[in-house]
């Protein structure tokens, strides 16, 4: 970290006259697409972020400001108190927060913070949820064309079931209830180890949807996240356990819907193997057969590999999704007959 003059962070006058001048300013480290800064105002740490010039840039900051105001709706906090905004620089002053290594079985914290964070909208999202936060989009049509067309090219002949299997999922996932404020992007890094417990940071991804397609990435593996990792059984339904018990402190209500449906939603999607500012680009599984890539803890094919592990194993008692599970092992054992150098992921957390 580099000590910068606090005349460059940029705090204009109306954030001055409402929280004073910041001074001490020091530059983090943050992605490409923001500017973030450790400042002191009036003596207290806080942490000022600009998102930068760039496509959506003014959607990104509406979702996080947004979100954040959301989820101060939660009686524990999960996420940093928002002391400030100025939307026409777009920036947000946050409390400043203490961070400390995470515990080995950190998973579990994650989960029961994860579910309070959700339970921000209630289980009826429909009563003052935010005009500036979307609803979650899910995988699509053209995402069972390419799954299914990997498949045949990989010598794994799809049973004659799962199109329609897959065509029923896709519309469950489109029309689940609403009852969640989703982070968007909840990957190790986004959330802050505490004293007071876990917070979540970086809500620019933030939307509406159901709770089951976030509760889905410790078990398929942090699937929009660089740091794909994969977790103990044991732990694993410690944390969902959490998850669930937290839900229902928070809410009252038991948590309703499958697991399964959105570990198979994330198989389908080929955006969930690159980056964020490749999505959308190309067919990224119709790449697989030819070339493998690079992102975080372990390859596409390796990320593809532990997704197929993952829905073969839920499906398996889903009559829904036998066919689903099938093919999901058949592909896997392709793949790693044609690629026996593929590894599992990681277990532990990068940091």
């Amino acid at each position: 970290m580099l000590p910068t003059e606090s005349s460059q962070v940029p705090f204009g006058e109306s954030l001055r006259a409402e929280l004073g001048r910041p001074r001490r300013a020091r530059k983090l480290g943050s992605s490409p697409r923001s500017r973030v800064w450790r400042a002191e105002l009036s003596g207290t740490p806080v942490v000022i972020k600009q998102l930068v010039e760039a496509p959506e840039a003014d959607e990104r900051y509406a979702r996080e400001v947004a979100a954040l105001k959301l989820a101060a709706r939660v009686e524990s906090p999960v996420v940093p108190m928002l002391l400030g905004t100025d939307p026409e620089e777009r920036v947000l002053v946050l409390e400043h927060l203490e961070e400390r290594e995470p515990r080995e079985n950190w998973i579990v914290d994650y989960a029961g913070a994860l579910a309070r964070l959700h339970s921000a909208v209630g289980v009826d999202a429909g009563a003052g949820a935010p005009a500036a936060l979307p609803a979650w989009s899910g995988p699509t049509r053209g995402d069972i064309d390419s799954f299914l067309e990997l498949a045949r090219r990989l010598g794994a002949e799809p049973p004659s079931a799962v199109r329609t299997e897959l065509e029923s999922l896709v519309d469950r996932l489109a029309t689940a209830p609403v009852n969640a404020l989703l982070h968007g992007d909840p990957c190790p890094g986004n959330d802050m180890h505490t004293a007071e417990g876990v917070r979540f940071i970086d809500f620019e991804q933030a939307a509406l949807g159901n709770g089951l397609v976030e509760l889905a990435y410790l078990r398929i593996g942090f699937p929009t996240c660089w740091c794909v990792t994969t977790t103990p059984p044991s732990v694993l339904d410690e944390a969902e356990a959490a998850y669930r018990s937290a839900w229902r402190a928070a809410t009252g209500a038991e948590l309703s819907g499958d697991l399964a449906d959105a570990c198979g939603g994330w198989l389908i999607r080929g955006d969930a193997l690159v980056q964020r500012a490749e999505r959308g680009a190309a067919d990224y599984l119709a790449a697989i057969p030819e070339r493998d890539w690079k992102w975080g803890t372990v390859t596409a094919r390796e990320r593809l590999v532990h997704r197929l592990g993952v829905v073969s194993r839920i499906t398996v008692d889903v009559g829904e999704l036998a066919g689903l599970g099938r093919l999901a092992a058949d592909l896997r054992a392709a793949m790693l007959s044609r690629w026996p150098e593929l590894q599992p992921p990681p277990v532990r957390r990068p940091w």
